[in-house]
């Protein structure tokens, strides 16, 4: 599996905005092959920002590689700075290759 994450540092004031942008978006992810769930993270407040995260989980690298060039990811990212600034400087990737997964399944009872 594969994780792809962006951090934004989203301007305090504005994390209800940022939150509905996403909410309110066709992602197009139910149309990639590879892809198995999403999630937007909310983190901690600085004094000028809070910081979020997406967070998509991929069956491979080469699914999540194969999205960044498709159709779906074009239409998913349309428009995406003709709105006011959201979040300070542009989103930080970071990508990850799975090792290890522990689920509840996995516990010892």
């Amino acid at each position: 599996m594969f994780i792809a994450m962006n951090r934004f540092q989203v301007i305090r004031g504005e994390e209800e905005a940022f939150e509905t942008v996403w909410k309110t978006r066709d992602s197009h992810l139910h149309e990639v092959p590879g892809f198995v769930e999403f999630h937007l993270l909310r983190g901690p407040e600085a004094e000028d920002h809070t910081l979020f995260a997406s967070h998509t989980v991929w069956q491979s690298k080469a699914d999540f590689e194969a999205w960044t060039t498709s159709e779906a990811f074009r239409k998913a990212h349309a428009g995406a700075g003709d709105r006011k600034p959201l979040y300070i400087g542009p989103p930080k990737f970071e990508g990850f290759e799975v090792i290890q997964t522990v689920g509840v399944a996995d516990a010892v009872s």
